[in-house]
């Protein structure tokens, strides 16, 4: 043990050589006030024991490095992320950095362990790891008792960790013993101008060979030409032949000086490039098997792809998912149904959003899956006139006398009835026809989760969109039991929409941030916006009822915008009587010539049924509850004890009622 300087501390620091010799504290675990991992010896710790420690070779990182893997600027170590981050994660392990870093003026972060550890890597010094064991890769015996696949990615070439011989996890590095003794120059035939280094990806630059960029690990690049490829990208051996069936020729490999627009997926290439005589197309290796047939998240029906598309087939030709146009000269999915059209790169970016469709001829289970489960009769046209539906115990008959039940509301989306409907000739019940043709299953491209949303109703929930309590149709995921209403499901399906108030199609930007013309609420992230002009509106309000109920009038009241009227005494709300904004959207009763604040007419529960029945879970209550508004009598709660006030769930068999919040 010997007396050490301070490394910044304000006592002294002795450098401990034995492990007996650390002091833990109550837990059992010392931690290095720098990595902040777990210390181990050798180690430096503070004589006045204040909880100071410091792993010698953390103690010993230098101020600034000069990284061999990044040759253009100095690592600077800093005792925290700069206070512009809102988080910094480690460029090479993946991991959340919170203590001292190694952070270049690029925007590279590393741990200290990470940036000295690769600068042992670089320099070849691998002597920390000579104790370290090997672990053989796992194979698999094919009777079903072999090892579960280890899901962790090797820190240097993000491939599994498990595919290749590897370092024991004791030396906390997930590294192929490949990785760690890779050339740090070496020449290769993609690149004939200079020499390939092995360096971090600190340009974020896409691969020359397999178009994906990579922004962890090691790639070997040449910084001149801005030109990297991955590690498994460099040692792959390209076939001179390649075939798949998802194409009827071989394709036939053509190395190239230039780059190259690729004929299946309309991005660019480079040095690579695989050619189908017979159809007289270049594409990249990976889209040699590009799927023939897929079923994404972002449309209803299956997706088709195509080299070469006609332009008069599409109406649009902007991309579902981006917006962008197409070039239909070059590959891209489509809808044969809908004649709607993807970038093939936007509907692939996500593996977990889409499925291949092997079989052709195969009918899809999700667009066969409909909410009707009888049709009883038709008329010359085909439209079924008399159905049997899931939602209700009687046929229902289809009718299109819509002034006559303007009364009415829809069962499905419980709105008033403005459109073609079903109604049942034995009791009160409507559905809107596009409320009936709902499909029972369905996949929507803003949940994540795997499994299609199915078709729920009779089920008091909260929108996971738009947060409107209601217990009108839903879509549920199976698997986080979250749910989603009906008018977000349509209002958030891809393609352009019309809208009140705006001569142009409107388009879904995720993404985008800015005010909403409807409320007139600014900053809201997630707009329906117009490509031509300055228009734009959130989805929740882009799904407001056109036309609505009030209470205190005979007549249905109109959605409208633009007061036109200059007399400022009509710019108030006859409702609540306050003052109105003429600039925002309101409801209006042209007959009796009033006006109203959106939150006004709609109120707190405007898609919530009252006096409707659903049932609970069983551990809840074991009978149906009704919806009801207490305002009188407020019985409590038979969860919490409180005095039920506003809505609350009841029980019409026994005394039991409860909070919607419990």
């Amino acid at each position: 043990m010997e007396e050490s300087n301070n490394y910044g501390h304000q006592h002294p620091l002795l450098l401990i050589l034995n492990q007996d010799q650390l002091i833990h504290n109550q837990s059992g675990v010392t931690h290095c006030s720098r990595c902040g991992e777990e210390v181990s010896v050798p180690c430096f710790c503070c004589v006045e024991h204040c909880g100071f420690y410091l792993h010698k070779a953390c103690a010993d990182g230098p101020l600034e490095l000069n990284h061999p893997f990044h040759p253009h600027h100095p690592l600077v170590l800093l005792q925290e992320p700069p206070s512009s981050y809102t988080g910094c994660v480690c460029d090479f392990c993946d991991k959340t950095c919170q203590k001292f870093i190694y952070h270049c003026s690029c925007e590279l972060d590393f741990h200290i362990k990470c940036t000295l550890f690769t600068f042992n890597v670089a320099e070849n010094n691998l002597k920390e790891l000579d104790h370290v064991s090997l672990q053989h890769p796992l194979i698999s015996t094919g009777n079903g008792d072999e090892e579960l696949e280890d899901v962790s990615k090797c820190f240097g070439c993000r491939e599994p960790l498990a595919k290749y011989t590897q370092f024991s996890p004791d030396c906390r590095f997930n590294l192929h013993e490949k990785c760690a003794k890779l050339p740090f120059k070496l020449n290769h035939n993609c690149h004939h101008k200079h020499p390939l280094t092995l360096q971090f990806n600190s340009e974020r630059l896409s691969c020359k060979i397999c178009q994906v960029t990579r922004r962890r690990g090691f790639v070997y690049g040449c910084s001149p030409c801005k030109f990297v490829v991955h590690i498994e990208c460099v040692s792959e051996s390209l076939d001179l032949v390649v075939e798949d069936k998802r194409h009827r020729h071989p394709f036939t490999l053509l190395l190239r000086g230039s780059s190259f627009i690729c004929d299946a997926c309309g991005t660019e290439g480079s040095y690579a490039s695989y050619i189908c005589c017979t159809c007289n197309i270049m594409v990249h290796k990976k889209c040699t098997s590009l799927p023939r047939i897929i079923k994404s998240k972002w449309h209803d029906h299956r997706l088709f792809h195509k080299y070469f598309l006609r332009i008069e087939d599409f109406r649009v030709l902007d991309c579902i998912i981006c917006h962008d146009e197409v070039n239909t000269e070059h590959g891209s999915y489509y809808c044969s149904k809908c004649t709607v059209i993807f970038h093939v790169k936007c509907v692939m970016k996500d593996k977990d959003s889409y499925e291949i469709v092997e079989n052709e001829d195969e009918e899809s289970p999700d667009e066969s899956v409909s909410s009707i489960t009888k049709v009883l009769e038709r008329n010359d046209a085909g439209e079924a006139t008399v159905i049997e539906h899931f939602k209700h115990n009687h046929y229902l008959i289809l009718s299109d006398r819509v002034g006559e039940y303007d009364d009415k509301c829809c069962g499905g989306c419980l709105l008033p009835i403005v459109a073609s409907f079903y109604y049942c000739t034995l009791c009160d019940f409507f559905l809107h026809k596009v409320c009936v043709e709902l499909p029972k299953v369905k996949h929507v491209w803003h949940h994540r989760c795997r499994p299609p949303l199915v078709l729920i109703s009779n089920e008091v929930f909260e929108c996971v969109q738009c947060l409107w309590l209601s217990n009108a149709f839903a879509y549920k995921c199976e698997e986080c039991e979250t749910r989603t209403c009906f008018r977000c499901i349509i209002a958030l399906t891809p393609g352009a929409c019309t809208c009140l108030g705006h001569k142009h199609p409107l388009l879904f930007y995720p993404k985008y941030i800015g005010r909403c013309v409807v409320c007139g609420k600014d900053g809201i992230k997630g707009l329906f916006r117009c490509k031509d002009c300055d228009f734009s509106l959130d989805h929740k309000c882009f799904s407001l009822p056109i036309t609505s109920q009030y209470k205190n009038d005979q007549h249905l009241l109109s959605l409208a915008y633009g007061d036109d009227n200059s007399y400022s005494e009509s710019h108030f709300c006859d409702v609540c009587e306050e003052s109105r904004d003429p600039n925002l959207w309101f409801y209006n009763c042209a007959t009796c010539d009033t006006s109203a604040h959106i939150n006004c007419v709609l109120s707190e529960y405007p898609f919530l049924k009252f006096r409707s029945i659903f049932k609970l879970r069983e551990e809840v209550h074991e009978h149906p509850l009704t919806v009801v508004k207490k305002i009188y009598y407020y019985p409590n709660c038979g969860k919490c004890g409180k005095p039920c006030f506003d809505l609350a769930f009841e029980c019409t068999a026994c005394n039991f009622i409860i909070h919607k919040k419990c």
